[in-house]
């Protein structure tokens, strides 16, 4: 049985927590989960996400994600702190194999 860390929450454990808490919260885990589990909507991801119900605290996400709640937070935030984020951790990632 897997007993290791989801390469998902390693990620995330490159983030500082009281800015990605202040700034994006459970949007941006998963929007990272979108991605890297390459959904094509907003829709199909949230499928992804329910499949995993029973993983989504281990993830990250706590309780539950909705569509509604995540389809609002899309179109009220702006998504450039996406981009700034992607730049932090791949320069956090490069140090750490530099290391």
């Amino acid at each position: 049985m897997f007993t290791g860390k989801y390469v998902f929450a390693q990620l995330v454990e490159f983030l500082p927590q009281r800015i990605f808490d202040s700034i994006v919260n459970n949007q941006l885990l998963a929007m990272m989960f979108g991605q890297l589990t390459n959904r094509e909507s907003l829709r199909d991801l949230i499928v992804a996400i329910d499949a995993h119900s029973s993983k989504c605290y281990h993830l990250g996400f706590g309780k539950n994600v909705t569509r509604s709640n995540l389809s609002k937070a899309n179109e009220n935030r702006d998504s450039k702190i996406f981009e700034e984020f992607a730049y932090y951790l791949i320069d956090i990632a490069s140090l750490q194999k530099e290391a």
